[in-house]
């Protein structure tokens, strides 16, 4: 058997330039006028350079935009969720203009872009057919509403990976990357467990019960941008490490990372996630209770279901659904609601105010809930907080991804 094919069906579209050709456009980047991207921008420029986008060549026109909104499929009639989109306010870019696109934050410039068109949205549409809701309170929507007036569209040169390389080292893995290293680990079925969240018992158990039908799986940390106060991406990193070190058997887990911020769109994210595993090589996304969800926008199981609602050719990569996980004190073991007949009271459920006011505080979280290796990571990092930084710090201990 052989891995998945990139999502299209041919072979992985990496953008990012190399040698004599990174060098060239490095240098013609600085001649022309540039517009500044956001966090997320930046992360989808990065994942187009990478190849995690395949076939994507840059960012949609309106016939893709519209067509990924209303069905979910782009002019071409390829299969994508969620609008990959670049937006500015700059009135004096015009279509065949070519541009630099620089990091917001730092500067350094990310890309250069032949503008093919450019054109105006109706960004509560784009709200509401992918996120469910115009809820300002919703950071996608937020995000969304905060864009320029105008969208650029048009094909792209990749000339940088944003500083992931330098700050993340062999975590941070392209896709060519990952299909290497299963490939040299025999493996053809791996399924993705995607996180932005330290990993506690009920994750562990979510892994193990895809191990135990899979070649292994794949812990693909989110390394962009979360929701202020959602735990950093380092401080995950080696509480996951520590885990895998600790209570995997050896070469069934792969730890890596990806560029992307979070969009929290929830059941149009979960595909997204299962679009770019395949580029990945995954043959399977585990799925589990509010999966990209955030707050209560979304059923517990909206994630789950929309697998059903698309085309079966749109992704090979297939979704692993499993319920909701937890220790149930009757059972004497992990279980999930499909499992377990018993009720709420049997179950050790923590609340993540409860979790972080027991970590902040240097207790120890019940071994039942969290591997004390894992809990020693946090409490470190929960110690270095200011009060106020404690306050905002979010931990999740139902959904990690």
């Amino acid at each position: 058997m052989a891995l998945v094919n990139p999502h299209g069906g041919g072979a992985l579209k990496p953008l990012l330039l190399e040698g004599s050709a990174l060098a060239a456009e490095q240098a013609r980047a600085k001649t022309l006028p540039q517009i500044k991207v956001s966090s997320r921008e930046a992360g989808d420029i990065i994942m187009l350079g990478i190849g995690g986008f395949t076939p994507l060549d840059g960012f949609m026109t309106r016939a893709d935009w519209e067509g990924v909104c209303d069905g979910m499929k782009m002019a071409s009639g390829l299969f994508w969720p969620i609008p990959v989109t670049l937006s500015t306010d700059d009135e004096s870019i015009k279509t065949g203009t070519d541009i630099a696109l620089a990091d917001g934050e730092t500067g350094e410039i990310l890309a250069t872009m032949k503008v093919s068109e450019k054109y105006t949205i109706d960004k509560a549409h784009e709200c509401m057919e992918v996120y469910k809701t115009t809820d300002m309170e919703h950071p996608g929507v937020k995000m969304v509403m905060a864009q320029g007036k105008y969208n650029l569209a048009g094909a792209i040169k990749v000339l940088s990976t944003g500083g992931f390389v330098e700050k993340y080292g062999e975590q941070f893995m392209t896709p060519a990357q990952t299909r290497a290293k299963f490939q040299e680990m025999g493996w053809t079925k791996v399924a993705a467990f995607q996180t932005r969240n330290p990993m506690h018992r009920s994750h562990e158990y979510l892994a193990k019960v895809a191990i135990e039908t899979m070649d292994g799986v794949l812990v693909h940390s989110l390394l962009g941008n979360l929701k202020p106060g959602d735990i950093p991406a380092e401080v995950r990193s080696e509480a996951i490490g520590v885990l895998v070190e600790n209570y995997f058997a050896p070469n069934t887990v792969i730890q890596a990372g990806y560029p992307l911020d979070m969009r929290y769109a929830g059941p149009r994210e979960a595909l997204l996630h299962a679009l770019f595993r395949q580029n990945y090589g995954c043959s399977h996304l585990i799925v589990g209770r509010d999966h990209a969800g955030v707050g209560d926008f979304y059923g517990p199981f909206d994630a789950q279901k929309i697998f059903d609602e698309i085309p079966s050719n749109a992704l090979e990569t297939k979704n692993m659904n499993i319920d909701w996980t937890f220790w149930c004190k009757k059972c004497g073991g992990m279980a999930s609601q499909r499992t377990c007949p018993h009720t709420k009271d049997d179950r050790i459920l923590l609340s993540g105010t409860k979790v972080r006011s027991m970590l902040s505080e240097g207790q120890d979280l019940p071994v039942e809930f969290s591997r004390p290796e894992v809990a020693k990571v946090l409490q470190k990092y929960y110690a270095g907080l200011t009060a106020e930084q404690n306050v905002k710090v979010e931990l999740k201990g139902h959904s990690a991804a």
